[in-house]
């Protein structure tokens, strides 16, 4: 299996706390947070990974090299910034399997990929996403579905309960086939604009979930890894 993580990402709301490195090169207890997910990805049979840079990539480049453990990597580097949909369209012509798993570079979900890979194939949707059910929160949006069927995405604000995007993504490659532009969002002109036109599927998962791009819980990540 392959898997691209999003590695580009300024870090402008975590630069308080992790300054002069790329967010997901933020120190973990000595190693850098992409360590863990690099770790994760590895326990799932994840085999290649295209890291999807910009910012400082050359520090990613000069820690890990083109392998890690049974891990291959290559990297995906952005001469200027794409917008998630960029980053991804552009490091998807580096992999070879027709379906992709997509990670977001500052979050930590640990969903078991086999199983969100058959519920993808099951279903045959041309887009999986991991969903958490969060409680008494309003730093993230929420995921509607009917029956695993994702019909809504709604904007952040405050609930007392609701599933959250995991920032675990497994996408056909085709998904982005008819894409012309060069830049653009992920979230904005695919998920919410082809949620309708599109089978878009809900994989919810109640394991451990953590993204660290502010620093309370980038201090939280710290504390549990530490445990």
């Amino acid at each position: 299996m392959e898997a691209i993580i999003l590695a580009g990402g300024l870090g402008t709301r975590l630069r308080e706390a992790v300054k002069d490195v790329p967010k997901p090169m933020a120190p973990v207890n000595d190693r850098p947070f992409l360590q863990y997910i690099l770790e994760y990805l590895g326990k799932h049979n994840i085999v290649k990974v295209v890291l999807a840079v910009g910012y400082k990539w050359e520090v990613i480049r000069d820690y890990f090299g083109n392998q890690y453990k049974d891990i291959k990597i290559e990297y995906s580097v952005e001469e200027e910034q794409l917008g998630t949909g960029g980053a991804i369209k552009q490091a998807l012509a580096q992999c070879d399997e027709e379906d992709i798993f997509v990670i977001n570079g500052d979050t930590y979900f640990d969903v078991n990929l086999l199983d969100m890979l058959n519920h993808h194939k099951e279903t045959g949707a041309q887009l999986t996403i991991a969903t958490k059910k969060m409680y008494e929160f309003d730093r993230y949006g929420t995921v509607q579905s009917d029956d695993n069927r994702i019909v809504k995405f709604e904007e952040k604000k405050f609930n007392m309960e609701g599933s959250i995007n995991g920032g675990i993504y497994l996408l056909k490659k085709s998904l982005l086939n008819t894409i012309v532009e060069k830049k653009f969002s992920f979230e904005k002109d695919i998920m919410e604009k082809l949620v309708t036109e599109r089978f878009f599927s809900a994989f919810e998962s109640n394991t451990y979930f953590m993204d660290i791009g502010i620093p309370s819980d980038y201090k939280q990540f710290q504390e549990d890894m530490d445990a």
